[in-house]
């Protein structure tokens, strides 16, 4: 069996001051022997806790009211076990949260308060405020301007905040892909062990207590033992009204190729997008939406809504790490 890892793009573009990012570290824990969700959830610790990365964990982008509220989930093959957390505050490293929630309980999900003490209680520091320097002065800005233009309609306060937000991803304040926050991270070893992780601060600008499809089991994450693990990036409504992550791996079971698979999920997407909303001036959807695929048999693959160029995802296999090219459903759009 090949080994591999596979992670939305920041999962080999931030290294927290360190000398491996969360693909490197993630396989080579894996072929050292480690568990795969071990290393797995050790991989995305990286993330979250490196401040330049302002979609997960520490430094994340906060919701409306200026605070960072978490989402995780993981997934391990071998046990048939999953857990997740959400709405979680004060602590960075939410994936470690739900990885301990899975050794630890029988649940599946924790939210709000509850997640936070069950960390507390498991030794996790509890940390006043996640949000770094630079994270604190976008939501102020973001403020500024949200404030500004809803004074005259303030029913309409939170459609004028996604608006900002695009806005600021236009302006080259926040990166396109972060708006909507996120890191999914799958992997299958040697032995043919399935695990994946996805860990969020979710839509930037949210609406306190809204939460994604990221910590949802099917929706921003499913692993099956012997067919395979696929996360998403990107709008998680579309995946929670879809399941999309538990339809790839279905198809994964049933033999497709994981670009075929993921394909099939954006096609479903796109045909249950009809809210005008959500729709640009060409009928199609609005937004982006991102597929990490890994099959059992070590194939691989991501797929996007929009893909491109500058629409990545990263892997690491015994050849090394990499950035590559993720396969589009559509035609580019200009921001993503």
């Amino acid at each position: 069996m090949r080994p591999v890892v596979i992670a939305s793009a920041n999962g080999h573009q931030f290294r927290n001051g360190g000398d491996e990012t969360c693909v490197e570290r993630a396989f080579r824990l894996i072929t050292s022997g480690a568990d795969v969700l071990d290393a797995l959830v050790a991989g995305v610790t990286i993330v979250e806790l490196d401040p330049d990365d302002s979609s997960v964990g520490f430094g994340g982008l906060p919701n409306a009211d200026g605070v960072v509220q978490l989402d995780a989930s993981c997934m391990h093959g071998p046990r048939r076990r999953a857990a997740a957390v959400a709405a979680l505050e004060g602590v960075a490293t939410a994936a470690a949260v739900a990885q301990r929630l899975l050794e630890t309980t029988t649940h599946h999900l924790l939210v709000g308060a509850g997640a936070r003490e069950f960390a507390r209680a498991q030794g996790f520091a509890i940390a006043d405020d996640l949000t770094s320097p630079r994270s604190a002065a976008l939501w102020r800005e973001w403020r500024r301007r949200t404030d500004a233009r809803a004074a005259s309609d303030p029913a309409r306060r939170f459609e004028i905040g996604y608006r900002v937000g695009d806005e600021l991803s236009r302006e080259g304040l926040i990166d396109p892909n972060h708006l909507w926050g996120t890191i999914n991270c799958n992997a299958v070893n040697a032995h043919g062990d399935l695990a994946g992780v996805t860990t969020t601060s979710g839509l930037a600008w949210k609406r306190p207590g809204r939460v994604g499809d990221s910590p949802v089991l099917g929706a921003g994450l499913y692993v099956r033992q012997g067919a395979g693990a696929a996360g998403s990036t990107g709008r998680g409504e579309s995946n929670l009204y879809g399941l999309s992550s538990f339809l790839i791996v279905d198809r994964l079971r049933r033999g497709a190729h994981p670009i075929d698979a993921g394909m099939e999920a954006l096609k479903e997407i796109k045909e249950a997008t009809v809210d005008p909303q959500l729709l640009n001036d060409r009928g199609q959807p609005n937004f982006n939406v991102k597929f990490y695929i890994v099959a059992a048999d070590g194939r691989f693959a991501s797929a996007a809504l929009y893909g491109g160029d500058h629409v990545q995802f990263a892997v690491c296999t015994e050849n090394g790490a990499e950035l590559r090219r993720c396969e589009g459903l559509l035609e580019e759009r200009e921001i993503i």
